[in-house]
């Protein structure tokens, strides 16, 4: 069932089911009540990454606090994406964006990696976790992504899954086409790391390489930005080996 766009949606960490009334929490009730200027039994849409897509009504509102009314269910709660995402932290309105657009195009978890390139070694994981709160409210997302606390590059593998096949973004590839190591590749379980500005380091792309879980890709012959990187790698991802 495709989302409802017409209608304003809301996340929320409350549980939802029938008749269950809660108070939005304070930017939430000033969002309702002074920027969409909603009264009274105006209804939303609210979701909370567990329990599905509910219709709601404001059941009571003072000036500074509104109080929901859950309704009827709009959409089943689907399962989270199997695709781990991993990405060394930039600068915060770069960040802002490929943290959004991870959650656009499919990403279940965000994993900030620590690189030896890496601009921002403590990046807010609040903030990572607000942006993907903002992008699954917008784009009718419902399987709200995990943010992990940041990981340092050797830490991440020595720790991975090695039944996940990683694929990393390698701009020294032999190759410009992607497509063909993608075919390749037949775990359903995926993760993806994408370096940070400057690429990975000559040691870091060693170690990659050498690990029997890892595949390289290319992306293309043109100099990519990091946060077009994670773009262009998720689409062609997707695309060959996603659920797309």
């Amino acid at each position: 069932m495709r989302a409802n766009y017409k209608m304003q949606r809301l996340f929320v960490i409350d549980d939802l089911a029938p008749d269950i009334e809660f108070e939005a929490g304070q930017q939430q009730s000033h969002y309702l009540l002074h920027v969409l200027r909603l009264g009274e039994g105006a209804e939303i849409l609210v979701f909370n990454g567990r329990d599905g897509e509910w219709s709601a009504a404001i059941s009571a509102k003072t000036k500074r606090a509104v109080r929901l009314k859950v309704s009827a269910l709009q959409r089943p709660q689907p399962p989270l994406p199997d695709l781990v995402y991993c990405f060394a932290p930039l600068k915060q309105g770069r960040l802002d964006y490929l943290v959004q657009k991870a959650v656009e195009m499919g990403a279940g978890i965000l994993q900030p990696v620590i690189t030896q390139h890496t601009q921002v070694a403590k990046p807010s994981i609040d903030r990572l976790r607000a942006n993907v709160v903002e992008a699954a409210e917008q784009c009718g997302i419902l399987a709200v992504p995990q943010v992990r606390e940041a990981e340092k590059f050797d830490r991440l593998l020595t720790g991975w899954d090695t039944e996940r096949r990683l694929i990393f973004c390698d701009e020294d590839a032999s190759t410009n086409n992607p497509l063909a190591a993608l075919q390749a590749v037949k775990e359903k379980k995926l993760g993806l790391l994408v370096g940070p500005e400057g690429g990975f380091s000559d040691d870091e792309r060693k170690m990659l390489r050498a690990l029997p879980f890892v595949t390289a890709i290319p992306l293309g012959p043109r100099i990519l930005r990091a946060d077009t990187a994670a773009v262009a790698a998720l689409a062609v991802m997707q695309a060959t080996v996603g659920d797309w």
